[in-house]
């Protein structure tokens, strides 16, 4: 990686948060500066609802980045935007070429295979936004690495990400619109945190990388070294909080509840004890249904995409706030017979920011790294003073007012030639030439 300044937003339903990183040429990524707005009103599921309060929110973001210590005077002009929604999901498909005999497999030739395979035929409500390669045949030699290869025929299998258009037009309708910052690129966000938190043994032994957020739960699984499902399920952390509700409290008082009291586990013995009025027991009996119902559609994933438990024994690794109630860790252990494990950074990657050590900063971090990796982009630049263009002309010099003391010389001078005109008359009468001058 060249040295250079990268900028990334990730919007989600509970927050918007940016951040600014500088990449190193070893390959480490320093975040300098972390900003976040929290009870974003105007995202649903992930999807931009309300373009006018996100962008003003965005904008006041950039605003506070660019005036942070590491940061000033430079200016943000692009950014790496992270997808992430409900919508988002994979479809498997299968494209080949026919080659002729002992052809070498070139960049262009697996280009156009990516190419086929987002060509391919899809539910036209969907958009594709990347086409990630499984495994390739070269002939009948399996391979990961088909490039130089030879061989008179390439196949592979592609997993299209795909979703429904409205995610990345409305970004686009906030961001470069109408806060004229273009965007560098768009990076699947659960993709870009596989790439960043997951281990290569991890990836070739078969594990699943859950984040449990506000409203939706993401899942991608690896098998092989490669991706080979990824879902997005419409369940999170707000469902549990909006359960408590129905017990007569605010939605804001329900997730100070569920922070303090919420166990996904549920607890030995009934409690009689109460919380200004909500009995301890009412909350948990919520809690644990909602958390076991959240915990069973993620297993149930494992099936969608054709495998079993057996084969993830890398484990299942966990993010987002929802993975953070108390007790939700510990029921996915014990429904999957799996390892599960909490996703952290890597140790190349150096949080600079004091004041964001306590945020979830892996989704927005993985989108500058993939931006940082993927591209040779520079997202902030210092303006220039606008400077007065040279004609080759002189100045043209103003008339300058005389000097109230040069207005009286002259003047006296003048009192005085005109005297002596009027004593030359009076000497000499007969000349009056003076007079006519």
């Amino acid at each position: 990686m060249s040295e250079r300044y990268i900028a990334a937003v990730e919007i989600s339903s509970s927050k918007i948060i940016a951040s600014i990183g500088k990449t190193s040429g070893e390959g480490q990524l320093d975040v300098v500066a972390v900003e976040e707005e929290n009870e974003v009103e105007g995202v649903r599921y992930g999807i931009i609802q309300n373009l006018e309060e996100t962008s003003v929110r965005v904008s006041r973001l950039f605003s506070q980045l660019e005036h942070r210590t590491g940061v000033a005077p430079r200016k943000i002009k692009g950014v790496f935007v992270g997808l992430s929604g409900r919508s988002l999901k994979s479809i498997t498909t299968e494209v080949s070429i026919n080659l002729p005999e002992a052809t070498e497999i070139t960049g262009e030739i697996i280009g156009r295979l990516s190419n086929d395979a987002k060509r391919k035929a899809i539910d036209n409500t969907l958009e594709v936004v990347d086409a990630v390669p499984r495994i390739y045949h070269v002939g009948n030699a399996e391979t990961h690495s088909p490039k130089g290869a030879v061989g008179n025929s390439i196949q592979a299998t592609y997993d299209l990400i795909v979703c429904r258009p409205e995610l990345k037009r409305n970004l686009t309708r906030t961001i470069p619109d109408k806060l004229g910052v273009r965007i560098e690129g768009f990076v699947v966000t659960a993709l870009a945190t596989g790439h960043l938190i997951l281990t290569p043994d991890e990836k070739r032994l078969g594990c699943m990388l859950v984040d449990m957020g506000a409203e939706t739960t993401t899942v991608t699984i690896y098998r092989k070294g490669c991706l080979r499902y990824f879902a997005t399920l419409p369940l999170g952390g707000r469902n549990i909080t909006r359960d408590i509700t129905s017990l007569n409290v605010l939605e804001e008082r329900a997730e100070q509840i569920k922070i303090a009291s919420g166990n996904a586990m549920g607890q030995d013995t009934p409690s009689s004890l109460n919380m200004n009025g909500v009995k301890l027991t009412d909350i948990n009996n919520l809690v644990v249904a909602r958390a076991e119902e959240i915990v069973a559609n993620v297993m149930e994933q494992i099936e969608y995409a054709g495998m079993k438990e057996t084969d993830l024994p890398g484990g299942i690794i966990c993010i987002g706030g929802g993975s953070k109630l108390q007790g939700m860790m510990d029921l996915l252990e014990l429904q999957s017979g799996l390892p599960v494990r909490r996703g952290i950074l890597p140790q190349y990657v150096h949080i600079e920011d004091s004041h964001a050590a306590n945020k979830n900063l892996i989704q927005v971090v993985s989108v500058l790294y993939a931006g940082a990796t993927l591209s040779n982009q520079e997202c902030l630049e210092i303006q220039q003073k606008e400077q007065i263009p040279v004609t080759g002309e002189a100045p043209v010099e103003e008339p300058r007012s005389k000097a109230p003391s040069e207005r009286k010389r002259k003047t006296n001078r003048f009192v005085e030639g005109l005297a002596r005109r009027i004593g030359s008359i009076f000497s000499n009468p007969d000349d009056d030439s003076e007079l006519m001058e």
